[in-house]
């Protein structure tokens, strides 16, 4: 194929993304816009909503101004003022960050990588823009520039981790950036080199094993709750379409509930509200957000809460001990005690971090008045992160290099020697 095949190509595949992304939320809205309202609504109301929804997932605010009968038949105190939804509906984004690492791979395997790419992202922000200006009612108006900047930069995110996660792949950089790159590389020791990307992939794979475990967590509170979720489904009274609406809303909600436990699990736990915290310590609730989800959130005081405090502890040391134990493999693997404490300590940086950022996506505003907090804080958990994972990586650094040297052949024929 030749670069205008190419570039052609890329941006339909972006068109194909978004178009995916917006029609999760839009089929089922238009079956509820004939079988419900019997076509009776202009569908520009839906496919605003449905833009709504998307914008929302991929991170970008609402400015929400409810009607005065909205709002005095809702009795939320502050809901008769403007007021924002900022929290977002990650499966959108996680969705978009999965599609763009396809689209990356398939750039990466044509000749004109960096083309590919770069149109696939241009097309995918235009397309943001056009969506961004086709929606805003007096009622719900998204953040301009955020509805334009953020989807774009999601998808770009998962454009680059397929483009140079590839297999193979090796997409050619100008001559200028790669001769800049090289020379700051080069002036970095190898075994600081070798140190920082050690620190990178440990600290990675901490975040990664947390989120697993946090993942299971929910799953299985989801199972042993089942029962108060169902009840949570008949009180809202809605019929079939409403009920599927709901389930894709809540479907699309699950990537912030599964930070949300790893939040748990770091300590600081999360809010449904000025005032309220779920956390190892206790659930403190008042009036939350009618999500038939929230019936899975853990009830009342825990008496073995606190051991959840364990996870991201055995999980920092656990990897640190793997990480360690490929270090040493390396021929310009860093030597020392001291180098393998600060390794741990920058490990911990790196998941507190990672957390920290994450925390920060999955919080925000879920309507007015008290509901204004809800989720982690990014703060807090990204310092707790750091402090637990980073003691307990650099004991594992310590500890599985004691391990790989005991097992080491060479050192077990010295010892046999003398």
């Amino acid at each position: 194929m030749n670069r205008i095949t190419t570039a052609l190509l890329a941006a339909l595949e972006a068109l194909i993304v978004v178009a995916i992304g917006v029609g999760i939320a839009l089929v089922p809205l238009t079956i509820l816009w004939g079988t419900h309202y019997g076509l009776g609504i202009d569908w520009f109301v839906f496919w605003r909503a449905a833009v709504d929804v998307w914008l929302l997932g991929n991170g970008v605010d609402l400015a929400v101004q409810l009607p005065v009968d909205v709002s005095a038949s809702l009795g939320l105190a502050g809901s008769e003022l403007p007021f924002t939804v900022s929290i977002g509906l990650l499966g959108f984004a996680l969705l978009a960050v999965l599609l763009g690492v396809r689209t990356g791979r398939r750039a990466a395997g044509t000749d004109y990588s960096l083309t590919a790419a770069g149109v696939a992202v241009l097309s995918y922000g235009l397309l943001a823009a056009l969506l961004t200006l086709s929606t805003g009612t007096d009622i719900v108006t998204p953040a301009p520039v955020q509805g334009v900047l953020l989807p774009t930069l999601v998808f770009a995110g998962g454009v680059l981790i397929g483009l140079t996660g590839s297999p193979g792949a090796s997409p050619t950089l100008p001559g200028w950036v790669s001769r800049t790159l090289g020379d700051q590389l080069r002036r970095i020791p190898a075994e600081v080199r070798s140190q920082l990307l050690a620190a990178l992939r440990g600290g990675t794979a901490a975040v990664a094993g947390i989120m697993v475990i946090s993942g299971l967590a929910v799953f299985v509170s989801v199972l042993t709750n089942f029962a108060t979720v169902i009840g949570l489904y008949e009180t809202l009274q809605a019929d079939v379409m409403g009920g599927i609406a709901l389930t894709i809303a809540q479907l699309a909600f699950i990537p912030n509930l599964v930070i949300w436990a790893a939040a748990w699990f770091v300590g600081p736990g999360i809010a449904l509200g000025a005032g309220s915290s779920v956390s190892p310590l206790g659930t403190t609730l008042g009036a939350v957000p009618g999500l038939p989800v929230f019936g899975a959130l853990p009830h009342g005081t825990l008496e073995f809460g606190f051991l959840g405090l364990l996870v991201p502890v055995l999980v920092g040391f656990v990897m640190a001990v793997l990480v360690r134990q490929s270090l040493d493999k390396r021929a310009n693997a860093p030597h020392g005690s001291s180098r393998m404490l600060i390794t741990g300590a920058l490990m911990g940086v790196v998941a507190g971090i990672l957390l920290g950022l994450l925390s920060w996506w999955s919080a925000g505003a879920m309507g007015p008045g008290r509901l204004a907090e809800v989720g982690p804080n990014p703060l807090l958990v990204g310092a707790l992160t750091t402090l637990e994972v980073g003691v307990a990586a650099a004991l594992g650094m310590l500890v599985g290099g004691r391990r790989a040297r005991s097992t080491d052949p060479r050192t077990e024929e010295v010892s046999t020697k003398r």
